[in-house]
């Protein structure tokens, strides 16, 4: 295999059938292509209560700065129906100038197309004068328990710092040099549950139906509007993803009603100044609800989960517009620079150092038939050598 082949170094994964949390070979071959280069690896595991073990890997090339992080995932999604693909979802074909297979896109393509630019900048130049490390986690596509989050603790308390990140995730939206992630929205989803009186629908003086109130409680979620979005990021968007009562009978009066839902918001919140703005309409609009006699007040509870995400956004320009300018040299085009989209390990990486996101294009990635474009993948590994060299130089005179 020649390394410096974004192909043969993406083919090489691929075959890895590593379906989270399995780590199916993928670090295993990562870590011998590192190895080649000049790297040391560090094979970590990490487990927690209710998830599966996760293997990681921190590789790093170089002793002092300044010093760049490359993360990414080597976990892919399950295939789904196999038999719906046209080419086997583990064997890399390659048909009509595309390679396909689970990760193509998401996200072993970036790897490889990163592992193949360190190639041919070493077999160009020699090591960049500071230290480069990857930072890959096996569960991404998982819960995320068990990967970066711990990974970057362990590596910092072994001493590691950094000063700019680069996460290869698939970011344009329809052809290289589309746009830049320079920053995330955050995450927080909630459960709502009013509570009624079961009964016949026949006698419902007998009961309570939860669903008017569910109703009413659920339009103050969705309106007024919470924000009207600013220069950095899109207006915050609630969706209410389900409403459900548990009940399959059309003659009975259900118990209670549950909905779940999910608000992405931008910089203007914090995920507890959110938790407590939802509560607000939800109490008000409670107290709003017309009289209900005998049945008393509205009951309802909300919770938030956990594990929420907070926004943020990247304000290193020399990352940025080292980044842009390879993009924009490598393809003609200047990109977007965007915090549009889900979360990702970034959400992670920006408690430690300036990061942004910037891969392949990603219209298959999690579909049947997930691939990518053998013009693609030597593009992407273009604007990485440009990258790795110019924010090198730049940091270094800095």
């Amino acid at each position: 295999m020649t390394l410096t082949d974004p192909a043969q170094t993406l083919a090489a994964l691929i075959r890895c059938p590593s379906v989270t949390p399995e780590e199916g070979g993928a670090l295993t071959a990562l870590s011998g292509m590192l190895s080649e280069l000049g790297f040391a690896n560090d094979r970590v595991t990490f487990s927690d209560q209710d998830t599966p073990d996760v293997e990681n890997l921190y590789s790093r090339l170089g002793s002092s700065g300044p010093h760049l992080m490359f993360a990414g995932h080597t976990d892919v999604v399950p295939v789904g129906d196999a038999d719906a693909w046209t080419q086997d979802p583990f064997s890399a074909a390659i048909a009509d100038g595309e390679m396909y297979g689970r990760g193509a896109v998401d996200m072993k393509g970036g790897i490889a197309c990163f592992v193949s630019a360190l190639a041919r900048l070493i077999e160009r130049k020699g090591p960049p004068k500071g230290s480069v490390s990857l930072l890959i986690t096996g569960d991404e596509e998982g819960p995320s328990v068990n990967g970066t989050e711990k990974l970057l603790s362990y590596a910092a308390e072994k001493g590691e710092k950094w000063d700019a990140a680069v996460v290869g995730e698939p970011t344009n939206p329809d052809q290289m040099g589309d746009m830049i992630k320079i920053g995330r929205r955050g995450s927080l989803s909630g459960t709502l549950t009013v509570e009624g009186t079961q009964g016949h629908v026949a006698y419902p003086h007998l009961a309570d139906n939860p669903l008017p109130g569910m109703m009413a409680l659920a339009s103050a979620l969705l309106d007024p509007p919470l924000d009207g979005g600013n220069e950095r990021f899109p207006p915050t968007n609630l969706e209410i993803t389900s409403i459900d009562t548990g009940n399959p009978a059309t003659n009975v009066i259900p118990a209670r009603s549950t909905a779940k839902f999910n608000v992405r918001f931008n910089d203007q919140w914090t995920p507890d100044s959110l938790a407590d703005e939802l509560r607000r309409r939800l109490e008000e609009a409670a107290a709003e609800t017309a009289s209900r006699g005998e049945r008393g007040p509205l009951r309802f509870t909300v919770c938030f989960a956990d594990r929420a995400s907070p926004s943020f956004l990247t304000r290193d320009d020399a990352l940025i517009e080292a980044l842009s300018a390879a993009v924009e040299e490598a393809t003609g085009r200047a990109p977007a620079l965007s915090t549009t989209g889900g979360t990702s390990d970034a959400r992670f990486i920006k408690d430690y150092c300036p990061v942004v996101e910037f891969g392949l294009v990603g219209k298959t990635m999690h579909m049947v038939d997930e691939r990518v474009k053998l013009s693609d993948l030597e593009t992407l590994t273009g604007i990485y050598e440009l990258f790795i060299e110019r924010w090198f130089e730049s940091a270094v005179a800095r």
